[in-house]
């Protein structure tokens, strides 16, 4: 008796060591190749507890390469070193960790990583208004399955409003597919208008900037990534007087020190937005990003069981329709 007792409790315990966590699903991960964010191996802190200092004499390239390869990080993030090992390593998460993740890039890196990871990855389309695709692509690309989320639209980058009229085509088009909308709204590498993205504009950020678009497509599906951080009051105007709008945690929940990210997301989820606070990890080349981003979530102390369960899963169940998705706690 005391040997079968003992044979159930350790198939029990095995059977809670083997089961799958519970389902996540990442709005904002990147399908991109290892050199996406320079020559491999860069290094990441995640989180910074501070961002180096740059003396006015220096150049930029040389603060870029102080800031991603910053001496006195405490948790550094070594890139991937090459495109198969990042893809790899990528979709290797997503198994460990039970993640469906929206994947954004190249077109032809989305659709290798969607066919690799097994129906983890629902395709998205990353694009600025300089590298835009024709509307009828886009329309040949959804009715073929290969999109679902429009984004992530990168026009920050670019030095271009939300409101431009070039992206008119596009918000249309997803308002006339239900499609949704991903739209970086938020920090870019500090300092990269100086090497990285001459157009960037952190006034760009602006969520409020989307109130034109908004008022226009009143059926738009959309969401701000990043939060529309540090504009915390901005983006709380335009979720309070746009109901229908979404925001994700992408690379706040893994770059900024952790203190910030936990009272900037305390900040939403007290004025009553805990519902439409999708989970990002914007995991570029980094693989190691997506367990500290979902860590900055579960570890948040503010956060109930239920509220961590609707920022990692529901709310975006919810929000994407997928058909019988659903959570407990």
């Amino acid at each position: 008796m005391r040997r079968s007792m003992l044979a159930l409790l350790i198939a029990t315990a095995a059977g809670r060591a083997s089961a799958a966590p519970p389902p996540i699903i990442d709005m904002h991960l990147h399908a991109y190749a290892a050199d996406a964010q320079g020559p491999p191996p860069v290094t990441v802190c995640a989180p910074y507890a501070a961002l180096p200092l740059r003396d006015a004499r220096d150049t930029p390239e040389a603060y870029a390469a102080a800031t991603f390869g910053h001496p006195d990080c405490p948790h550094p993030l070594v890139s991937s070193p090459t495109d198969a090992a990042l893809r790899d390593a990528t979709l290797a998460a997503l198994r460990r960790y039970n993640i469906t993740a929206v994947a954004s890039g190249p077109a032809r890196l989305v659709a290798e990583w969607t066919k690799a990871a097994g129906g983890r990855i629902v395709p998205g389309l990353e694009f600025g208004v300089t590298d835009a695709p024709p509307v009828a692509e886009l329309r040949r690309l959804h009715a073929a399955g290969q999109l679902k989320v429009l984004g992530e639209i990168g026009t920050q980058y670019e030095g271009v409003s939300p409101a431009d009229p070039r992206l008119e085509p596009y918000w249309a088009l997803a308002e006339e597919l239900d499609l949704p909308v991903g739209i970086h709204m938020g920090p870019g590498p500090p300092g990269a208008n100086y090497f990285a993205a001459p157009g960037y504009r952190a006034a760009l950020g602006d969520p409020l900037l989307l109130e034109p678009v908004l008022t226009r497509h009143p059926h738009l599906r959309l969401y701000v990534m990043h939060a529309g951080w540090p504009m915390i009051d901005r983006m709380i105007a335009l979720l309070y007087a746009y109901p229908q709008v979404y925001v994700d945690t992408g690379v706040i929940d893994f770059t900024q020190p952790r203190a910030e990210f936990h009272a900037y997301l305390k900040r939403l989820v007290d004025a009553g937005y805990g519902k439409r606070i999708l989970f990002g990890s914007d995991q570029m080349v980094w693989p190691g990003a997506i367990p500290v981003a979902i860590a900055a979530i579960t570890k948040a102390p503010f956060l109930s069981s239920a509220q961590k369960r609707d920022i990692l899963h529901d709310n975006a169940a919810r929000f994407l329709r997928l058909p019988g998705e659903s959570s407990k706690d």
